[in-house]
C-alpha cells in the first residue's frame, strides 16, 4: 500500500506543478486569441451580409460594406506582413484597382479575399512569441516613409483595427435589420433549464 502511495505522489506531484506553471507565451497567446476571435466575427458578419447591400453606407462619407471588406484584406496583410519573415500580398493584378473599384466587386470575390488575408494572418502569428513581441520593426507606410516600431504595435493595431470594423460592421448590420454574430443568441449550456 505504501509503494502505491508513493507511486500516487510521484506521479501526482510533477502533473500539480504543471498545473501552476504559468502557459509559454501569455502576452501572445492572448493576442492569438482575440485575433482569432474577431477574425471569425467578422468571417460571419460578411458571409451573413446579403451581397445586393454590399454597396450600402448610412450616410455619403462613410464607406460601403463592400469597401470595407476590400480594405479589411489590404489592411491584414499590411499589418500581418510585421509578424516576421513571413510575407503576404493581394494578387498584384488585384492591387493595382483603386479601393473605390474593388469595393464594387463581386461579394465571393470580396470575401475569399478578406478570409485569405486571414488565414496568412492566422499563419504569421504563428511566428510570434512574447520575445519577438519587444523587437523593433522597419513598418513600411502607405505614404512610401517608413518608421522603427516595436512589433507588440502592428500586433495591437491590427486586433484594434479588427476591432473598429467589426463594430462599423454590426452596425451597418443592425441598420439593415441584420444580426450581428455577437448578438445572436448563445446556446444554452446542457441541463440548463433558465
Amino acid at each position: 500500500m505504501r509503494v502505491s502511495r508513493a507511486a500516487l505522489v510521484v506521479v501526482a506531484f510533477p502533473i500539480a506543478l504543471g498545473a501552476q506553471q504559468p502557459p509559454a507565451n501569455p502576452i501572445t497567446t492572448v493576442m492569438k486569441q482575440r485575433t482569432m476571435a474577431f477574425q471569425q466575427r467578422l468571417a460571419q458578419a460578411f458571409d451573413s451580409i446579403p451581397e445586393r447591400i454590399f454597396g450600402y453606407k448610412p450616410t455619403a462619407a462613410q464607406l460601403t460594406i463592400g469597401y470595407i471588406a476590400q480594405h479589411l484584406a489590404d489592411d491584414n496583410y499590411f499589418y500581418c506582413n510585421q509578424f516576421g519573415a513571413m510575407k503576404g500580398a493581394l494578387d498584384p493584378g488585384d492591387t493595382s484597382a483603386p479601393d473605390t473599384v474593388k469595393a464594387k466587386w463581386p461579394k465571393a470575390k470580396l470575401v475569399a479575399q478578406m478570409k485569405a488575408s486571414f488565414k496568412f494572418c492566422e499563419d504569421a502569428l504563428a511566428q510570434l512569441d512574447d520575445a519577438k513581441l519587444a523587437e523593433q520593426v522597419t513598418q513600411q507606410l502607405p505614404n512610401g516613409q517608413s518608421r522603427t516600431v516595436t512589433r507588440a504595435g502592428p500586433v495591437m493595431g491590427h486586433i484594434i483595427d479588427m476591432a473598429d470594423h467589426y463594430s462599423q460592421i454590426a452596425n451597418y448590420m443592425r441598420l439593415n435589420n441584420l444580426v450581428p454574430p455577437t448578438a445572436l443568441p448563445r446556446p444554452r449550456p446542457p441541463g440548463g433549464d433558465r
